[in-house]
């Protein structure tokens, strides 16, 4: 029996998720030509373990330490007042980021605020000499003008959707998940979200 128009749709799995953070460390690597000045920070909440994981593949192909840590952006965001009140996560930068290469890492890019709230919280810890983005699923449906440099997945979805990062670091499992109603009709010339 096919799932309900509600039902979660798998869409990455463990090995995927890894992969694609594997993927994406080599791409850093290459255009950064190496670690060197690399800093990566997880935007709070299910970009820290991302992050990490990254900054482990940084140094497992390259041999050096790569620096990471975290960035809570909360208090940066332009919806404080229409979103549900979250708890304050801590921001740990392992080093100065002045002059550095900064990897910002999320686990979805949807609309584009979560990050320019992350790139006024950076502005304040200090001046990076770069700063770059990182993100396992790329949805669409922006409304600013934020691109990732890094990207495991696009995936085309419908507004009426949401995708689901789960990771065994928070909720005790591993896989990226379609929930909600897909688009039913497309009009004629309309074409995806990616």
């Amino acid at each position: 029996m096919p799932p309900g128009p509600h039902a979660s749709s798998p869409i990455m799995g463990p090995q995927d998720i890894s992969r694609a953070l594997r993927r994406i460390a080599h791409e850093i690597v290459e255009r950064n030509r190496g670690p060197d000045r690399l800093i990566v920070l997880g935007i709070h909440t299910r970009g820290v373990p991302l992050a990490a994981r990254l900054a482990k593949f940084l140094t497992e192909i390259e041999g050096t330490p790569v620096p990471h840590g975290s960035l809570d952006v909360a208090m940066y965001r332009d919806d404080l007042d229409t979103r549900p009140t979250t708890p304050l996560g801590r921001t740990e930068i392992p080093e100065p980021i002045a002059g550095q290469t900064v990897v910002l890492v999320d686990d979805v890019l949807y609309t584009g605020r979560t990050i320019r709230a992350a790139l006024d919280a950076l502005t304040d810890l200090g001046r990076p000499g770069t700063v770059q983005l990182a993100v396992l699923v790329d949805r669409g449906h922006r409304e600013l003008p934020i691109r990732a440099d890094y990207v495991g997945k696009n995936l085309p979805t419908a507004a009426s959707q949401r995708v689901a990062v789960r990771l065994d670091e928070i909720d005790g499992t591993e896989a990226v998940v379609i929930e909600g109603l897909a688009a039913v009709d497309t009009p004629e010339g309309e074409e995806g979200d990616a």
